[in-house]
């Protein structure tokens, strides 16, 4: 008798072995009270030892769009858009929660060794717990953004409450791409170094400050391609739904559905064809 015989007679299996994927999706399900539970404590660790505590979620990303606004507003002079500050502040609000999942997701299995090697568990509860914790940090931002609108003269719409479908297509998007980070940095731990250059590359491409219509209309080709980037397009909708005189498009909806689903099912199967390599390399 072989070891797997034995193995088999005993009701023993391999350790650190890839379960299939719906089973593999049920032990996730299973355990979603570890990634929930991660999170909170993640978020509340997070500014526990500063003065001001939580309320840097909001300072930080308002000092951002203040300095944005104030340089790039002189720099774009004619060419800023329309109610410039309330486009602005969505873009860097909405931004930092695409930001701050990419980055925890890079880092969700790279610092996280010790316990991977100690518990045994789903690692995809790590990135899907990062960007929990992420979401619980942009919820204060989401709070304020209605409130910015009104002080600066945008009306109160039934579009608002767009962000809501708005605000899940982002999750299900940063979701999937936490998981591809996540795994990329795994595999090559130099691309963690290249994540602060994606990250800037990402927000000058995706009309945070600018309108990228107005500044490459005579490019159409390059408007073509800028127009399918998924940050630009979720940041697009959620400026659509609050700020006068702009518009969410059928475009903008298929695309960003597309961005998120797409996304997020290839991130989750990506992420699982290496989950018996995580903790051991």
């Amino acid at each position: 008798m072989n070891l797997a015989d034995y193995a088999l007679k005993h009701g023993l299996s391999q350790v650190g072995v890839r379960p299939k994927f719906l089973e593999y999706l049920g032990q996730v399900w299973d355990r979603r009270d570890f990634a929930f539970t991660m999170s909170l404590y993640a978020s509340e660790a997070q500014n526990a030892r500063t003065r001001l505590g939580r309320w840097w979620l909001v300072l930080l990303p308002s000092l951002q769009a203040f300095a944005y606004g104030l340089v790039f507003g002189l720099i774009l002079g004619d060419l800023r858009p329309a109610n410039f500050i309330p486009f602005l502040i969505t873009g860097v609000f909405l931004f930092s929660f695409f930001s701050g999942s990419f980055s925890a997701g890079a880092k969700a299995i790279t610092s996280n060794t010790g316990l991977l090697r100690t518990l045994s568990f789903p690692r995809i509860l790590l990135p899907l717990s990062a960007v929990i914790r992420e979401f619980i940090n942009f919820l204060p931002q989401l709070a304020l953004l209605p409130i910015v609108m009104v002080m600066f003269g945008q009306d109160i719409t039934w579009d608002w409450l767009y962000l809501i479908p708005i605000t899940f297509l982002m999750f299900l998007f940063s979701t999937g791409l936490a998981m591809i980070s996540a795994r990329l940095t795994v595999q090559v731990k130099d691309l963690g170094k290249l994540v602060p250059f994606i990250t800037r590359l990402m927000f000058y491409s995706s009309g945070i400050f600018f309108e990228i219509e107005r500044i490459f209309a005579g490019y159409p080709e390059i408007l073509a391609i800028a127009m399918l980037n998924p940050v630009y397009d979720f940041i697009s909708l959620a400026r659509g739904a609050l700020v006068n005189d702009l518009a969410m498009t059928p475009f903008l909806w298929i695309v960003s559905s597309i961005w998120s689903v797409g996304i997020f099912v290839f991130g989750v199967l990506y992420f699982w064809k290496a989950e018996a390599r995580y903790g051991r390399d």
